[in-house]
């Protein structure tokens, strides 16, 4: 900025613009309160099902999401106009001040045509000057030269404050090319600190990794942790290193050799790691024309050899650098589009793995030390793991067509090939790549890593997360993945068995399928009948098999965590749906259309055989060759004890608000709350380590002790709801209770025994 630029500037444009956005702010602040407290508050509470609970409420979240960023972004843009106009105004008023005092020592000023300025001493400074320039003595020269670095000092200063001013602004602007950003700043310095030290830790980044120095290092981990949640920082920080950087500043840095970076702080890349992952899925949201390059080329770059002669391939760097955040869905997409065509390209559409460990001489890519990093797909999983929406479509998408070249036939091959969605390809197809930990061990991340994603696919969550209140119910992608999942471990329940580091995953989408479960265990005839109002569902139904649902159950309750997930969340389940049912105050429409007794005894029932088929995985697991301790059930159901005792869930009822998530019913409100409260309390306290007594009980032992507690549990939920709600028929609920649940059990027992006889096994029942 030059001095007659600022010395005659005018701010009667800049000030309407300042006022605008302030009301601006305002109007959207009202905005967003209606939206929040009228629009989304009767949405929740709106009673609808099937495409309302999902694309309505979906798109009104979205609405009111949007009007929330809209009122972040303008605020935002306000404090930076408003700070920047206010920056200008004191440094005119500086800048006069200073030209004032130098005439008045007889200092004269004048502007040069390249914008620049000069200082002299002569006679007073006048306009015009009258009179000669005078030669500067040894004071003048002292004052023309404190004058010349006070106004140079002060015109640097604007400059730096219209500069950062204009590039906040417009970086903040570009965020998003639909929609708003939700950046938020509270001031200009905020955000020009967010893009002056993305530059400098991008500077660093881009220098030669055997340069970089411990101080450097440090510089560059801890600024990424602290800023990594930054938009205008993480956008600011890829677009500067560029895609190619990125994935030469991750590989150069692990590769092996002994440098004084490596033995100084070597402990500390997983640390990295992480954090520049979590600054990417920041930035990957960004729409500037800058990141949508770096998207693209990130992309384009994946199937290509980092450099001439390397082993490692783009997939391969980046998918570790994508274990951590919540990455653009729009990215993922791509990226898991063209990471399928590479991985179909090396396994020649599936024929025999790839990915397979390379030489000692190749990069470590993953520092965490669960595997080396070498398989893409590990990475993108535990990516797709943190994106609920990018995972269901990714699952859902093809992998083969019937048409292409490929050996996966249908069951009756006189149909030839057939069709495999990735999620086909992934969890049954697949020849997962043999990698090892740190410690030598082998290792399973990759497997469970697809566990987490299909976990956060199939509920609409990210993986490890319990439900929260609002989340949407479960949609016609969700759902049909979830059919799938049932089908693949029922054909074949080695799928899961084999695997059991997966069954915490898959026990909880079990867990939160427990109505469509709960249904599925019903008789055929009564499916379209009542069954829908004794066991509600919002949203889309997963319509499951009621073998297929037998086999899972069993091999799911084979490992302490999946039977602890489903174990937990059916007692809430089926305590929440006894305090539905009781309530004399549910509308006619919702009724369930058959007396109290039946009600209750049907209740008990479907739970008992839930509880009953899990109680077969589990004497499977502690007497069968697995030789699992019985007490690391009760131990993994004890666990469950925090999860359930501080988080409301969602979705597995008729309104996501009113029947409890599995596992998170004592959190909820009213007498809901109080009768699933009192029936996990009975159940935890059934699993704390001095009231076990299972140790050399036998298998029908075993079996009675478990009716037996299931019994009691739906004693305690019918007893409860029925106080609560004053029904007159409570003393006869006992009866009832035990009547449902023996029924269950010997349901299970049938069941158990028929899918023995279907896979030729000896299952304990």
């Amino acid at each position: 900025m030059d001095l007659e630029t600022l010395q005659f500037a005018t701010f009667g444009q800049l000030d309407q613009a300042v006022t605008d956005w302030s009301s601006m702010v305002s109007n959207l602040a009202v905005l967003k309160g209606d939206a929040r407290d009228g629009l989304k508050a009767k949405a929740d509470k709106a009673d609808w099902s099937g495409d309302n609970a999902n694309v309505t409420k979906g798109f009104v979240d979205k609405t009111v999401r949007e009007f929330d960023d809209a009122h972040k972004q303008a605020k935002s843009l306000w404090n930076i106009l408003k700070d920047t106009r206010n920056e200008l105004k004191t440094y005119q008023g500086q800048l006069n001040e200073a030209l004032e005092r130098g005439a008045a020592k007889n200092l004269r000023v004048a502007t040069t045509s390249g914008g620049g300025f000069t200082v002299t001493a002569g006679i007073a400074y006048t306009d015009p000057p009258l009179g000669p320039v005078v030669p500067a003595s040894g004071e003048a020269e002292r004052d023309v030269n404190a004058l010349r670095d006070e106004l140079q000092g002060i015109l640097d200063k604007a400059t730096e404050s219209d500069h950062t001013g204009s590039v906040a602004l417009k970086a903040l602007a570009d965020q998003a090319a639909l929609g708003f950003a939700g950046a938020e700043y509270k001031d200009r310095d905020s955000a020009a600190h967010a893009i002056k030290e993305a530059d400098e830790l991008a500077a660093i980044a881009r220098k030669n990794p055997e340069d970089l120095t411990a101080k450097e290092f440090d510089k560059l981990n801890a600024g990424l942790k602290k800023m990594s949640g930054d938009e205008l920082f993480s956008a600011r920080f890829a677009e500067k290193l560029k895609a190619q950087g990125t994935l030469d500043f991750w590989a150069e840095l692990n590769t092996p050799r002994p440098t004084d970076l490596q033995r100084a702080r070597g402990d500390q890349f997983d640390e990295l790691q992480k954090n520049l992952s979590l600054t990417l899925a920041t930035a990957s949201h960004s729409d500037s024309y800058e990141m949508t390059n770096w998207k693209r080329e990130m992309v384009d770059l994946g199937s290509q050899p980092l450099s001439k002669g390397s082993n490692t391939v783009g997939f391969q760097v980046m998918s570790n650098l994508m274990r951590w955040g919540n990455f653009d869905n729009k990215f993922l997409d791509d990226y898991g589009n063209e990471l399928i065509k590479a991985e179909k390209e090396r396994t020649d559409n599936g024929r025999h793995g790839a990915w397979r460990v390379g030489s000692p001489m190749d990069p470590v890519l993953n520092r965490t030390g669960s595997d080396s990093g070498t398989d893409p797909m590990t990475g993108f999983m535990k990516a797709l793991s943190s994106s609920p929406a990018a995972a269901t479509e990714f699952f859902g998408d093809t992998f083969l067509t019937k048409e292409e070249d490929h050996e996966f036939k249908e069951d009756d091959e006189k149909k030839g090939r057939k069709e495999l969605s990735n999620f086909d390809y992934l969890f049954e197809e697949r020849d997962w790549p043999e990698d090892q930990t740190d410690k030598g061990e082998d290792s399973v991340s990759g497997r469970n890593a697809m566990a987490l994603a299909l976990e956060a696919a199939t509920t609409g969550h990210p993986a490890g997360e319990i439900p929260a209140a609002g989340l949407p119910a479960h949609n016609a992608g969700q759902a049909k993945l979830m059919e799938s999942l049932t089908a693949s471990i029922s054909e074949d329940p080695e799928r899961l068995t084999r695997h059991g580091y997966m069954s915490d995953s898959i026990g909880q989408i079990v867990s939160e399928y427990l109505p469509d479960i709960n249904r599925a265990t019903t008789e055929a005839g009564d499916k379209n009948t009542s069954v829908p109002k004794l066991f509600p569902i919002s949203g889309h139904i997963a319509n499951l098999e009621h073998t297929d649902v037998t086999r899972l159950l069993v091999s799911l309750g084979q490992n302490p965590e999946g039977y602890a997930a489903v174990e937990v969340g059916q007692k809430s389940y089926m305590a929440s749906l006894m305090d539905y049912h009781l309530n004399p105050n549910l509308p006619d429409d919702q009724k369930y259309p058959h007396s109290t007794g039946e009600t209750i005894e049907e209740i008990s029932r479907r739970s008992g055989e839930i509880g009953g088929t899990l109680a077969i995985g589990r004497q499977e697991a502690v007497l069968g060759e697995a030789n699992e301790a019985d007490s690391d059930f009760e131990h993994a159901v004890n666990q469950k004890k925090g999860i359930a005792s501080g988080v409301i869930g969602t979705g597995v009822g008729i309104g996501t608000s009113f029947i409890a998530s599995p596992v998170a019913g004592a959190a909820t409100g009213g007498v809901a709350g109080t009768v699933t409260g009192a029936v996990l309390e009975q159940l935890f306290k059934d699993s704390e380590p001095e009231n076990l007594k299972e140790a050399g009980k036998t298998v029908g032992e075993l079996w009675e002790d478990s009716t037996e507690k299931n019994t009691e549990l739906a004693r305690i939920a019918a007893d409860g709801a029925g106080r609560a709600h004053n029904n007159p028929e409570v003393e006869q609920f006992a009866e009832w209770t035990r009547a449902g649940t023996r029924d269950g059990f010997n349901d299970a027992s049938t069941a158990g025994q028929k899918m023995a006889n279907d896979l030729e096994t000896d299952i304990p029942t």
